[in-house]
């Protein structure tokens, strides 16, 4: 890149900055790659989509918006770069978060020294779009792990929002940064959940400024993505970017000592603050469990002599959010929001009234004593074991697309909770060679269907004969949905179907919790 070019990059960190003319190409068409060359047309620079296909809609809508659209096959590294990109002749090349280091795409970007962002970069460039009453952008919450990003952000943006101020989750949960950023209703706080995929490419970072959040939390770390990384060293390092320029609190979990590491090791603000949490005794930085009661002696001004209570595990139970990763959740969620001065007593009735989503250890029915749950969207190990290990007496549905990671520790750890497993997805021989070698003793059940519409009922019907009254038949693949069904709330949803037309055949006894219908 020359150093004119450089130069004018540097200088691109406003909504107000001369946009006009920027060569940029957008790799990518999905709902990120739609929302950034919206907002570059805007902005008035040069656009070029670059996509294997294209939804009808969006190729529909780019050229109205005046952006050129090219698709073609772009895996392949022998077919070289387009010619279509080679001719733009790009000043700033912006990946969706499915493009990996390794795509050929992005070694030839890198190779030429063509700046290299994510839509993340791009949503903070423009951050001042819409600002408060005293000229002020909202201020960014970042939040990471391998489980528990969507729960926390939406916990987070509910506290936050029971606290008095305008917030709004985005980000991998569904809304693009960039959308939040140009919401013309404004917002105090946005809730980023971002993905290893995004913070690799907060990574690359050179302006003179880079993302830098109001607090931020990375939950926990264990293998997943690793075909994207390319190893579970890249995939770490990619998640402590989350902390790089914090200003105010680095929260991370006590239980998790790569988190604490992550945060030791981070560039941060000076004066930002390291916070911790697990579900034991905090202390005087911490927020943790006392006798059953959430305290934070964090954000207290008399934090070495006593605590300020947020609810009770009995509370969270009643709830539907006792199990302890969900404790853990919350305790992330509150840090983040008392660190943005939501006083206790909020988060203490915002808590009382939040539920979870769909496919996340949610209970289907209850029949003949069996409870049926579906956790859909467990679809690595670190998320399976802290299921499993909220129940006993389970038997396990299991397998899928494993991502290239190996559930043998997992199988181990947890096969004493265990009363059958049944064994699901285009992986399993790998499930199957796993139960061989570190539980034999677990009854395993393969399901042979490879229709979709077929999975699900011999599930349950294989379920149903090894479960007996007491028992919980749990749905948390470990691995990733796409070999069989469209997305892990489909393989969610079909589950649940099975199940309320197992009730609907005789399955259930006077008095069992009949599964509501889903859309």
């Amino acid at each position: 890149m020359s150093g004119a070019s450089a130069d004018r990059l540097a200088a691109l960190h406003s909504w107000h900055a001369d946009w006009r003319g920027l060569r940029v190409v957008v790799l990518g068409l999905s709902v990120t790659g739609f929302s950034v060359a919206d907002t570059l047309a805007e902005l008035g620079a040069s656009v070029l989509v670059v996509s294997e296909r294209a939804d009808e809609e969006y190729a529909r809508l780019l050229p109205l918006i005046g952006v050129t659209l090219w698709t073609g096959p772009l895996g392949d590294a022998d077919a070289g770069t387009p010619a279509a990109v080679i001719a733009h002749e790009p000043d700033v090349v912006i990946a969706s978060p499915g493009f990996a280091p390794g795509h050929p795409l992005i070694e030839w970007v890198q190779a030429q020294g063509i700046a290299l962002w994510g839509d993340v970069e791009l949503a903070w460039r423009v951050r001042d779009k819409i600002v408060d009453a005293a000229g002020h952008p909202a201020k960014w919450v970042l939040i990471t792990g391998t489980n528990g990003k969507t729960t926390t952000t939406q916990l987070t943006s509910h506290l936050l929002r029971a606290g008095g101020l305008r917030a709004a989750p985005c980000g991998n949960i569904g809304v693009p940064v960039l959308d939040a950023v140009r919401d013309p209703a404004g917002f105090d706080a946005l809730v980023v959940e971002l993905s290893s995929h995004q913070l690799w490419y907060l990574g690359l970072q050179t302006g003179p400024d880079p993302v830098s959040p109001h607090a931020s939390v990375c939950l926990n770390l264990a293998d997943d993505h690793l075909e994207w990384h390319g190893s579970f060293e890249a995939y770490r390092d990619a998640k402590a970017h989350v902390y790089d320029h914090t200003r105010v609190a680095c929260v991370y979990n006590k239980a998790d000592l790569a988190t604490l590491k992550m945060v030791e090791d981070a560039d941060v603000v000076e004066g930002a603050r390291a916070v911790g949490y697990d579900l034991g005794v905090p202390g005087p930085s911490d927020l943790g469990v006392v006798e059953g009661i959430l305290v934070d002696r964090a954000f207290h001004d008399d934090r070495h002599h006593s605590a300020l209570e947020l609810s009770t595990v009995a509370e969270l139970a009643a709830a539907g959010l006792g199990a302890p990763h969900m404790v853990s959740n919350i305790l992330a969620a509150a840090a983040l929001a008392r660190s943005l001065g939501v006083a206790p007593e909020a988060i203490h009735e915002a808590l009382r009234e939040f539920r979870l989503d769909r496919h996340r250890i949610e209970l289907v029915a209850t029949v003949g004593g069996v409870a049926w749950i579906d956790d859909s969207k467990a679809t690595n190990p670190h998320a399976v074991a802290a299921s499993l290990g909220a129940f006993t007496g389970v038997v396990w549905v299991v397998g899928g697309l494993l991502k290239g990671v190996d559930i043998s520790e997992l199988v181990a750890s947890r096969a004493d909770r265990l009363r059958a497993a049944v064994v699901i997805g285009v992986d399993r021989a790998a499930v199957l060679a796993a139960f061989e070698r570190h539980a034999p003793e677990v009854p395993v059940l393969e399901v042979l269907h490879d229709e979709t519409e077929d999975v699900m009922a011999r599930v349950i019907e294989l379920a149903r004969g090894v479960a007996r009254p007491g028992d919980v038949v749990l749905l948390a693949p470990a691995a990733a949905s796409f070999d069989q069904f469209e997305s892990y709330s489909a393989r969610g949803r079909l589950f649940a179907e099975a199940v309320q037309n197992m009730v609907e055949e005789g399955g259930g006894a006077d008095g069992d919790e009949r599964p509501q219908p889903r859309p």
